[in-house]
C-alpha cells in the first residue's frame, strides 16, 4: 500500500460477488480491506489471490451486528488513513413465509444488512467528508425491487438500504461523496447455483441466464471510480432485465 493509494473496505467481501468485487476494486488501484464476520480464512484467500495478481490488500474480521466491535474496528482501519471507497456487501438469507416467520429471522437478517450499513458506514463519514471524496455502494437485490415469495425479511432489509442511501446521498453530495445501492438479480455462485435449475433461471430471467459475480464487480468499480462522480442516490439494477 502506498500513501496515495485509495483504500476501499468491502463488507462481506469473501464470497463470490464479494471476491469478485475486491479483485476488480485492487485493479482498479484501490488497497482492498476484505471484510468477513468469522470467515477470517476465506477472506484471507482473497487477499492472497488479489496480492498474486499484483494487488494490494488486507482481511479483517469483526462482526457488523456489534456497534461497538465495528465501531473499534473502523477505527483501527482509520489510523492507517482515510477509507475513502465502502462496498456493504454483507447480507444473509433466512427464507421462510411471513406467516411462519419468527422474531428471530426476522431480526437477525435486518440487523446484518441494514443495521450493520449504519454501523459501519457512520464511522467513515466525517473522515471522508474531511477528505473531500468518498464513494459508498450498497448491496441490495433484485427482491427488494419486485418482492420475492419467502423472504419478506431479506426485501425489507435490503429496501431499507435505498432509502437510507438516497437519503444519505443528498446529506453528503456538497462534500464530494456519492451514495448508490447495486441490485443483482440471479447471480452465479454457490447459493445460486444450490438453488436454481437451468431451467428455472430461463423461465425468470429475461436474458435466460445468471449474471456472473465479474458483471456486478464491474458495475461497483465504476461507481467507485472518479468518473462516476455525478451518479449518486441511484438504485442501479443488474439483473438481465427482470426489474
Amino acid at each position: 500500500m502506498t500513501a496515495s493509494q485509495p483504500r476501499a473496505l468491502v463488507t462481506g467481501g469473501s464470497g463470490d460477488i464479494g471476491g469478485a468485487i475486491c479483485t476488480a476494486l485492487a485493479r482498479q488501484g484501490a488497497h482492498v480491506v476484505v471484510h468477513a464476520n468469522s470467515g477470517l480464512a476465506r477472506a484471507q484467500a482473497v487477499v492472497e489471490a488479489i496480492r498474486a495478481d499484483g494487488g494490494s490488500a488486507q482481511a479483517v474480521a469483526f462482526d457488523l451486528c456489534d456497534a461497538d466491535a465495528t465501531r473499534a474496528a473502523v477505527e483501527a482501519l482509520l489510523a492507517d488513513g482515510t477509507i475513502t471507497i465502502l462496498v456493504h456487501n454483507a447480507g444473509i438469507h433466512d427464507d421462510a413465509p411471513m406467516a411462519g416467520l419468527t422474531d428471530t429471522q426476522w431480526k437477525r437478517v435486518i440487523d446484518v444488512s441494514l443495521h450493520g450499513f449504519f454501523h459501519v458506514t457512520q464511522p467513515l463519514l466525517l473522515p471522508m467528508g474531511r477528505q473531500r471524496r468518498g464513494r459508498i455502494v450498497a448491496m441490495s437485490s433484485v427482491a427488494a425491487v419486485l418482492g420475492n415469495r419467502g423472504q419478506t425479511n431479506y426485501a425489507a432489509a435490503k429496501a431499507g438500504l435505498h432509502g437510507a442511501v438516497k437519503s444519505l446521498a443528498r446529506e453528503m453530495a456538497s462534500r464530494g461523496i456519492t451514495a448508490n445501492v447495486v441490485a443483482p438479480g440471479v447471480i452465479a455462485g454457490r447459493l445460486t447455483d444450490a438453488t436454481f435449475a437451468p431451467e428455472q433461471i430461463r423461465q425468470i430471467v429475461p436474458m435466460a441466464r445468471a449474471g456472473k459475480p465479474e458483471e456486478v464487480a464491474a458495475l461497483v468499480a465504476f461507481l467507485a471510480s472518479d468518473a462516476a462522480g455525478y451518479i449518486s442516490g441511484q438504485v442501479i439494477g443488474i439483473d438481465g432485465g427482470m426489474s
